[in-house]
């Protein structure tokens, strides 16, 4: 085995404390924070996405000729398992945010559905597939949240003075993030109300003149 002279020690060991006095394994920590959030946001996506098939067939059970709201869940699911997001470009994870989105209203849909067909509301399988898929949607809320948070805090610190040059010289770039309208709401669970419907407030009658 060939020796290594002490001044190649000494350059390494110099080297090896600069990079860690500029970030790099920070970067290298932020960097697989972000890996770890993004496998999180998938498996909760995946966990509802697995849900549909038996929540469309017990609902097409009690309301088969509701075919048009069946079929549109139906065809967003099939169009986010077509798509091969890569959460590093823009345009990917646009696309992607995109179809979630799609399926969430498809889904938001067939739920109001639902409130016409007391028999459905009452069957034991979705009561079960009622209480996974809210369940799911927190989930999803909370791990998007969480995504958001570890990834605006990766960019802010690669583009850092002096961890932008490390950045920088290891190919280190900033990373695409969710984008949110409101951002009460990476902190809310979109509404999956299986309950009665609200009613609308009863407008108030101009009272007689005295």
């Amino acid at each position: 085995m060939r020796a290594v002279s002490p001044f190649r020690l000494i350059l390494l060991t110099l080297l090896a404390v600069l990079l860690s006095g500029c970030g790099y394994n920070q970067i290298q920590q932020k960097d697989e924070a972000v890996k770890a959030g993004w496998s999180e946001v998938l498996n909760q996506y995946k966990r509802r996405a697995d849900l549909i098939p038996n929540l469309v067939s017990t609902v097409k059970g009690y309301a088969a000729h509701e075919q048009q709201v069946l079929t549109a869940v139906t065809e967003a699911r099939a169009k986010v398992s077509q798509i091969n997001v890569n959460a590093d470009d823009a345009e990917s994870l646009a696309k992607f945010q995109q179809a979630q989105g799609e399926l969430s209203s498809a889904l938001s849909r067939l739920m109001v559905v639902t409130e016409n067909y007391p028999n459905l509301k009452a069957d034991q399988s979705f009561l079960g597939l009622q209480t996974q898929l809210e369940g799911t949607e927190n989930r999803i809320t909370v791990a998007r949240g969480r995504y958001i948070q570890v990834v605006q805090d990766y960019n802010t610190y690669i583009r850092s003075f002096p961890q932008n040059l490390v950045a920088m010289m290891f190919g280190y770039k900033p990373k695409p993030n969710f984008t949110v309208e409101n951002e009460r709401a990476i902190q809310e669970a979109p509404a999956v109300d299986f309950g009665q419907p609200q009613q609308p407030a009863q407008p108030q009658q101009p009272q007689p003149a005295q």
